[in-house]
């Protein structure tokens, strides 16, 4: 069972990570009606500008939880089925045979064998986990480009299909946005913003129309394991390459306040809760094995309560985002640099401070 709430031990936890490396970080934890916040280091290192508590910033994958809520929403109005090919509503989005092998469910829970559409949206920039011959040149190519949906959907649909077990691929969620779009007669962007967003009172959280963070916000820094050097500042930049599976902004608190309200039971019924937390293992994108359900995966330690969220990152920008089983227990915490370990001579990502430091401070958040 997790102890209560130690404001001394969260603030030196949170310093750490600074002091190990980390330019700026904040992060909220939530314990019954004990609430404590907290920020380290800065939000513009020429500047010296500090981070606060409060900053809106890019969460990444987390908006992968908002997008499967949505979807789950519509399975409750009875307009989709979980277990239903996607040929069904989206014909001709897949080619061939698949679209009658993959289902609603094997989209969100990433068991569709899809692949990755980002490698070839941005052909300059190799994929996970080839890390050893990439490059940040794309980074800077794309910083406003506009892309659209059905081609990164093209994209990836027509790549060589990834084998089992599930493979975690953004193609997934931008093919559930198209069936969002198809039922609801809306963009998925509208649909996931007034049935999802405001619907759980978010003030502080919205889907980005453009390339820009609006409202107090900390620049983002992008040291691409080591080959930006010092890390470059990526806090504009267009998301449509990611779109309703990695583009959301969003606070610590509203993040809290989202997953305790799902968790309730009130963004989707508890049945469809049930569903969201039934897992199957998935490879990340880092090619580590995680149990992953519909949009959510658990994380807990050794005789510990389990947790529940999504963890998310965009270039610069990092968020982890975990709230106990009962709802009770909650920690949202934001980063303001993305891929600091440098690379081995495989192209494997080497151990840093900032790893360690992050996961004593996601130990005392949980767990105290």
């Amino acid at each position: 069972m997790s102890k209560p709430l130690e404001p001394a031990e969260l603030n030196a936890a949170i310093e750490d990570v600074h002091r190990a490396g980390m330019p700026g970080l904040f992060a909220e934890v939530r314990d019954g009606d004990q609430v404590w916040r907290g920020a380290a280091g800065v939000a513009d290192v020429a500047t010296s500008r500090p981070v606060t508590a409060d900053m809106r910033h890019r969460v990444g994958s987390i908006n992968k939880t908002f997008t499967a809520a949505a979807v789950l929403q519509q399975v409750e109005s009875g307009r989709i089925d979980l277990d239903a090919p996607i040929g069904r509503y989206l014909p001709g989005a897949v080619p061939g045979e698949r679209a009658d092998a993959i289902t609603v469910r094997m989209l969100i829970n990433h068991t569709s064998g899809l692949a990755e559409y980002l490698p070839y949206a941005y052909p300059s920039l190799k994929a996970f986990p080839d890390l050893a011959n990439t490059g940040p040149q794309s980074l800077d190519d794309h910083r406003f480009t506009r892309f659209h949906r059905a081609e990164l959907i093209e994209m990836g649909v027509t790549a060589p299909a990834v084998g089992t077990p599930g493979v975690y691929s953004n193609t997934n969620y931008l093919l559930l946005a198209q069936l969002l779009e198809q039922v609801t007669a809306t963009t998925a962007e509208r649909y996931i913003t007034r049935n999802v967003i405001e619907h759980a009172g978010l003030r502080d959280t919205e889907l980005p129309t453009g390339p820009y963070v609006d409202g107090s916000h900390s620049q983002i820094y992008e040291a691409w394991f080591g080959m930006i050097d010092p890390p470059r500042d990526y806090s504009v930049f267009d998301m449509s390459y990611a779109g309703p599976s990695a583009s959301l902004i969003s606070t610590v608190a509203d993040l809290n306040r989202f997953y305790g309200m799902l968790l309730a039971g009130e963004i989707v019924s508890p049945s469809s809760l049930k569903q969201m937390q039934r897992t199957v293992p998935v490879i990340s994108q880092e090619g580590k094995t995680i149990d992953y359900g519909l949009g959510l995966h658990p994380m807990d330690a050794p005789g510990q309560d389990t947790f529940w969220g999504h963890g998310g990152t965009v270039w610069g920008a990092g968020a982890l985002a975990m709230t106990r089983a009962d709802g009770k227990r909650q920690m949202s915490v934001a980063v303001n640099m993305q891929r600091w370990n440098r690379l081995d001579s495989t192209g494997k990502p080497q151990p840093h401070p900032i790893d360690d430091a992050l996961d004593a401070l996601y130990r005392v958040a949980m767990y105290g």
